[in-house]
This record gives structure tokens, C-alpha cells and sequence, in this order.
């Protein structure tokens, strides 16, 4: 099956059919009386202004985990906001370049523990039993179009074309200002906005700021491979996303790809294969900090391969070359041009950059994080490695409590706990549970268990006098020992 299949290519049929599946999820809801009905109490600011139970910055597939999770637990008092216009949230469709996920295809996607949401059952509505069975891995429109469904047949609410650009959280609430100078308020907050989303993309000292944009990219911004055809690009970096935008390059047209790496060679071993199973999900959070971070510096310094499919795909055009034990030392503007000195001494000259340096974790450098950030707690604040394993990267990741809270520098109890790190900043805190494919599910499921219950302490006063108020069902009427004068009496 094509790669670039999309759902506007489902024969006849297949609309029938997903017709026929949000059917099946509308009954299975039923039975299972989901949505539950909403208990959280409704409140306002100070200023009169109404609270959102919970805002979620980011509506891709984290962001959509979340919302669907807290709503099955009669949490529907929410919003979910994202700077892409619709359709085009989180990477899938934008920067993401490879031609297929690198997760097999048979997870299970968001389902929520209901198999008429499956990947699996929405691919076989659309396409068939026999498409499934052809299909290799989820090319990224489709698992972007999956997710879209999901949005709507669960009647998501979100606002596209909005970006939130400040944070300021109060003993009740949190504050979200956006770029068009709306303000919105919650009890609580998820960030979940992706692996760029918690301090955006890695420069290497050296890279010089002024490349951009037009001599310079890196493989999370839009690139118009376009203007590569004919052109040399030097791509630095060999990590997956390296490979995708090399290839992508290759087959724009570039005259001549080359890729520079540290490593003496590939990564071999796909160790996050083994790392995507309930245990490391569930079982990361109670692991020491020494533990956590022993285990964090082991797999960065392993790093993952480059799915073999990709490799390939670059390696078949003969104008492609990778240079191994090549690192750089500077890279500068040089006319119209790229120039980059390497360690051993060697300048070469290239006529555009692209950077696979992955990303940074740091908050400080978010925008809206910009009037918190000396106060967010990190794990250089609480845990000193041992020699030989120092990692200023991870020293920097903020050090999250138990339903990705953040933390307050000195404070036990602190207003910033009303925010939620749900993207790749909770990597050191909780593994990779809200990172990839594999894990979107158990994250939404511990994120919304944590939350409801933040939000039932926070809303005991009224839940009480709601408890204490009800009438509905006088259990005892139809009998001889009903006595209305004993009705609500302790």
C-alpha cells in the first residue's frame, strides 16, 4: 500500500464503514456509561471570570490522549489549544519527513481501553481487512487522519491558530495569556506540546545564530527543499531525523547531500523496543533518582538507530555520502554560503545547512515559561551524579512530582503545581511515558488519574455541600420504616 495514502483515498465503502465504526463507538460508550457525567465543581476567579477545569496547550497526539482521558473521568469542563491550524497539529503532516511511523502497526493508538478506538479498527472501517493485512507501518497523513477522527468522534473541543505565550499561576488557578491578547483560566494546566515543545531545538556551540533563516534549518522547522534543487547540503547529525531530511533533500533534487556524524559508527540496536512495555511505563516514576538518571545517561549515550527503511531510502541516490568521526568545530555564513571548520582541521563549503541535533529541555527558553523560570524546580537542583556521569542537558529537565507537576525552588507547596509537563521535559522524571507512539495511552490514563484527584481535593468545599445537599433517590419510600423527618440527618 502507498505510503502517501490518505483517508480521501478510502474507497466508497470504506465511508460506509467508518460510518458504521463511530455506530459501534457510540454504543460502546453507552454500555460502558462513558462520558461520565461532570462532578468537578464550577468556579470563577477572583475578577468573576469562569475556570476551566483543565487547559491543554497542545492538541496533537498527547494532547488529544489527555483531553479523551480526562473526559472519561467526568472531567469535561476543558480546552485544548494549539498554535497549527487545524489539521495540522503535532509533526505528522509538517516536519516530520520520514514516510511511515517507526512504531509497528498494530499499537493500539489512543483507544482508552475501548477497541472500537484502536488504530486498528478505524484502518480496517476505512481501508479494509485486506489493507490492513498489506499495510507495513502507518504512513504519517493516515495516523494523522486517525487522529483527527478521534478528535472529532469525541467531540474534542479545540481552538486552532492559537498560541499561548505566557503562564501565570495563582493559589486557584492558572492564567494563559495568548498571542492575540486573550486570557483564559483553569485550575490546571497541561503542556503538551511535543518534543520541540520544552525548549525547542538543540544549536551546538559553534553553529552561528545568523545562518538563519536563509543558509540554515533544523529538521523541526519547515523546510522549501525546493530551493535545494542542484544545491550541496551538509546535514550534521545522523540520528533518524538527520536521515529522513537528507533523503527528503536527495529526492527534491539536491546535487549532493552529505552527512556528518561524532560517532565512529551507527547505533546498532533499537533499544527502545525493549524499553516500550507497562514496566518501564509505570515503573520509571518509583525508580531513585540515581537510578533514573543512571538509566537516562545509558540511553543517551547508547541512542537509537535510524530505522533501516530510512537508510535506504537515502542510500539509493549516489549523491549522498555520510562521514563518520567527522565533528565539527565552527560553522559560519561565508558569502553566500555555508563554511565549516572540523576538528581535524579541514574547511569545507556548502550551500545550506541542516541541523539533526535533536532538541533542548529547558524551560527557560519557552516564552511562556519566561516569568517562571527561576522558580521551576530541576533535577540539578535535587540530585548531584556521581563522576563520569554529569549531563548538563539532564541537569536541566524540571524535576516533576507525581502527575507531572511541576515544582517550586524552596516551596513545598507551590502554585506552579497547577502545571503539567506533558511532553518531552518529563523525560528524566518519567521515562518516556508522554514521548512516543507506544506510551500515549498508560500517559493519558496517569495524567488524568492525578489530575482528578487534584481537582476533587481542590473542590471539596463544594462537592461536600453537593454531597451533603443531595435528595434524589429516598430509597426508603416505597417501605414502613420510611421516615422523611430522618432525610439528611447525620
Amino acid at each position: 500500500m502507498p505510503t502517501s495514502l490518505k483517508i480521501s483515498d478510502a474507497p466508497q465503502e470504506g465511508r460506509a464503514g467508518l460510518a458504521a465504526l463511530e455506530a459501534r463507538v457510540k454504543d460502546d460508550l453507552a454500555v460502558l456509561k462513558l462520558p461520565p457525567e461532570d462532578w468537578t465543581a464550577r468556579k470563577t476567579a477572583a475578577d468573576g471570570a469562569p475556570l476551566y477545569d483543565v487547559v491543554i496547550v497542545g492538541a496533537g497526539m498527547f494532547g488529544l490522549s489527555a483531553a479523551g482521558s480526562l473526559i472519561f473521568k467526568g472531567i469535561r469542563n476543558i480546552k485544548l489549544l494549539d498554535r497549527a491550524p487545524e489539521g495540522k497539529e503535532g509533526p505528522w503532516v509538517t516536519y516530520a519527513r520520514m514516510l511511515t511511523l517507526r512504531s509497528k502497526k498494530d499499537l493500539p493508538g489512543s483507544p482508552f481501553g475501548i477497541p472500537s478506538l484502536t488504530f486498528r479498527s478505524w484502518y480496517v472501517a476505512a481501508f479494509g481487512d485486506e489493507a490492513w493485512g498489506a499495510l507495513y507501518k502507518i504512513p504519517n497523513s493516515v495516523w494523522q487522519d486517525y487522529l483527527i477522527w478521534l478528535r472529532n468522534v469525541l467531540e474534542l473541543p479545540v481552538d486552532n491558530n492559537c498560541d499561548v505565550v505566557d503562564l501565570a499561576p495563582s493559589p486557584d488557578h492558572v492564567a494563559l495569556t495568548t498571542a492575540d491578547g486573550r486570557v483564559l483560566r483553569a485550575k490546571r494546566v497541561v503542556i503538551a506540546t511535543g518534543r520541540p515543545g520544552a525548549g525547542g531545538f538543540n544549536r551546538p556551540q559553534g553553529v552561528a545564530a545568523d545562518l538563519w533563516p536563509d543558509l540554515s534549518a533544523h529538521t523541526c522547522e519547515m523546510i522549501d527543499f525546493g530551493r535545494l534543487k542542484g544545491k550541496s547540503v551538509a546535514v550534521i547529525g545522523a540520528g533518524s531525523s538527520a536521515w529522513d531530511n537528507a533523503a527528503t533533500a536527495l529526492e527534491s533534487g539536491a546535487g549532493r547531500v552529505e552527512m556528518f556524524c561524532r560517532r565512529k559508527a551507527l547505533p546498532q540496536l533499537n533499544k527502545g523496543r525493549a524499553n516500550a512495555n507497562p514496566g518501564f511505563f509505570a515503573g520509571w516514576r518509583g525508580l531513585s533518582d540515581a537510578k533514573r538518571w543512571e538509566m537516562a545517561v545509558y540511553l543517551e549515550r547508547i541512542q537509537t538507530p535510524p530505522p533501516h527503511e530510512t537508510v535506504l531510502r537515502t542510500t539509493a541516490h549516489d549523491n549522498f555520502e555520510i562521514h563518520f568521526g567527522k565533528p565539527f568545530r565552527t560553522i559560519a555564513r561565508a558569502g553566500n554560503g555555508v563554511e565549516i571548520t572540523f576538528m581535524d582541521g579541514e574547511i569545507r563549503h556548502f550551500d545550506f545547512l541542516i541541523l539533526g541535533t535533536g532538541f533542548s529541555v529547558d524551560l527557560a527558553r519557552e516564552p511562556m515559561f519566561s516569568a517562571l523560570k527561576d522558580r521551576i524546580l530541576t533535577w540539578g537542583d535535587c540530585y548531584q551524579p556521581p563522576e563520569g556521569i554529569a549531563n548538563a542537558g539532564l541537569a536541566r529537565m524540571p524535576y516533576l512530582g507525581e502527575g507531572f507537576e511541576l515544582r517550586e525552588r524552596g516551596i513545598e507547596e507551590s502554585a506552579l503545581e497547577r502545571i503539567h509537563i506533558f511532553n518531552t521535559g518529563s523525560y528524566l522524571s518519567f521515562g518516556t511515558l508522554s514521548l512516543d507512539v507506544p506510551s500515549v495511552n498508560p500517559a493519558g490514563e496517569h495524567l488524568a488519574s492525578h489530575i482528578a484527584s487534584h481537582l476533587f481535593v481542590d473542590d471539596f468545599d463544594v462537592l461536600f455541600k453537593r454531597l451533603k445537599d443531595w435528595e434524589e433517590e429516598h430509597e426508603l419510600a416505597p417501605t414502613p420504616f420510611y421516615a422523611p423527618d430522618y432525610v439528611n440527618r447525620a
